[in-house]
């Protein structure tokens, strides 16, 4: 038998391959590690993409503010928050006048032992002030107008419009809506009100054939994201790439837009993969901890893996799903697609201007179950919990290989031990990998 390793939670779960199965490991290739980050963040600080250095921008400034993804990301906040702080600090802008500023989105907001591992520095916590972005707090949000484009309110945290100095941090990654993420991603949906979420998570951005994993042209979440920075004004980003092991790869500061297209073009080469063909058998994570700490992220995996599935195949996916199923809105979004079915409750949301909160996630699960079958094998949920997922929810996770490879007709397995943080698509003309 033939082991392959996929991450779960902060370890990984082994799966045993019978070994006349054709394999193939889906992974990025060898990216670079840097070898000192710390200098690496400097030279970002003072060398960057489309601005002045960092050390000009905050001059005579008053206040700044710093945007950083919630504990969903792996982001190494510990790396560059402090830099950052200090040389505000240097260009005269007071520690007091400094806030961090966990952008959830409608995510739970991130406190105690959680915050301090996920800003990775004691110094920031004692330095300057760390807070939480609520997005149904009516009072901490600044109504910006409408985009031009599609309508939609724009309503953003004020601490953050409100600041001399606009920074989002964050990790550039693949992301199943929005093309990629990090950059204009942290300020909407991470910085934005429930309704400016509502609007642009709504049924008929998500059925947009170009909202999609890797994908920019046409992408309508894309689009209004860039359009919010546009009517926000000066915003500055760093921005990171971690390779398979978490270690940093990229980073870059500068001009929000620029900067994150810099990230972009350097993360796609490493993460997009073409394979010539589509797999009867299909298995891939969650990303394991932070990404699969609930049911509702371990989604992003199963739609990552789904353009190389076979019509009719089996999609296998491992996720700790330690918090459970997620929110209790996207529970109840599971529990009416569960009872409707796929086809009732797609067609009972698509006429909403607004979503229902999470009822999203809800809505991507549906295009891989288009596909094919998806069988998951966790530890973290309840019996109740595994009956709202919609899926197969497996104890022995070889026995379910097994009995796919047995219907394939050439015994062929995809394995895509990293779950979302790579994507592979089916491209007929790709040379065989």
């Amino acid at each position: 038998m033939m082991q392959v390793h996929l991450r779960y939670g902060r370890g990984e779960v082994s799966v045993e391959l019978p070994d006349d199965a054709d394999v193939t490991v889906v992974r990025k290739p060898a990216m670079p590690m840097l070898a000192s980050p710390r200098d690496a963040v400097t030279k970002a600080l003072s060398q960057p993409v489309n601005s002045p250095p960092l050390r000009e921008i905050a001059r005579g400034a008053g206040s700044a503010c710093l945007a950083i993804c919630d504990i969903t990301r792996p982001v190494p906040n510990h790396l560059f928050l402090r830099p950052v702080i200090e040389t505000l600090m240097d260009s005269g802008i007071p520690a007091h006048a400094i806030c961090v500023l966990v952008a959830t989105g409608l995510h739970r907001p991130n406190e105690g032992d959680e915050l301090a591992e996920l800003i990775g520095d004691p110094w920031v916590l004692e330095t300057v002030d760390v807070v939480n972005h609520f997005a149904r707090d009516d009072e901490q949000h600044v109504d910006l107008g409408r985009t031009g484009t599609r309508g939609t309110v724009v309503r953003l945290d004020r601490r953050f419009v409100e600041a001399d100095v606009r920074i989002a941090t964050g990790l550039v990654e693949p992301h199943f809506m929005a093309g990629y993420s990090g950059g204009r991603k942290v300020i909407a949906p991470g910085l934005a009100h429930a309704e400016t979420i509502t609007t642009f998570h709504s049924a008929r951005f998500m059925a947009d054939p170009a909202a999609r994993n890797c994908n920019f042209d046409g992408n309508p979440l894309h689009e209004e994201q860039v359009e919010i920075v546009r009517m926000l004004g000066d915003v500055w980003a760093i921005n990171t790439v971690i390779d398979e092991d978490r270690n940093l790869s990229f980073v870059n500061f500068g001009e929000i837009l620029a900067s994150h297209a810099q990230a972009v073009d350097f993360v796609q080469g490493y993460c997009e993969l073409p394979f010539p063909r589509r797999f009867q058998t299909v298995i891939t994570s969650a990303a394991g901890y932070p990404l699969d700490k609930t049911y509702y992220q371990t989604v992003k995996g199963m739609v990552a893996a789904m353009d190389i599935l076979a019509p009719g195949g089996d999609l296998m996916i491992v996720s700790e799903c330690s918090e459970g199923i997620g929110s209790a809105e996207f529970a109840d979004a599971q529990r009416r697609l569960v009872r409707l079915g796929p086809e009732a409750f797609l067609e009972s949301i698509l006429s909403k201007s607004h979503a229902e909160i999470d009822e999203w996630q809800s809505q991507m699960q549906l295009k891989p179950q288009a596909i094919g079958n998806i069988h998951l094998f966790t530890d973290g949920l309840d019996r109740a919990e595994r009956e709202l997922t919609g899926v197969n929810v497996v104890g022995v996770l070889s026995d379910v290989v097994e009995e796919s490879l047995n219907r394939s007709p050439d015994r062929s397995v995809a394995v895509i031990p990293e779950g979302p943080y790579v994507v592979p698509f089916f491209r007929p003309e790709a040379a065989a990998v």
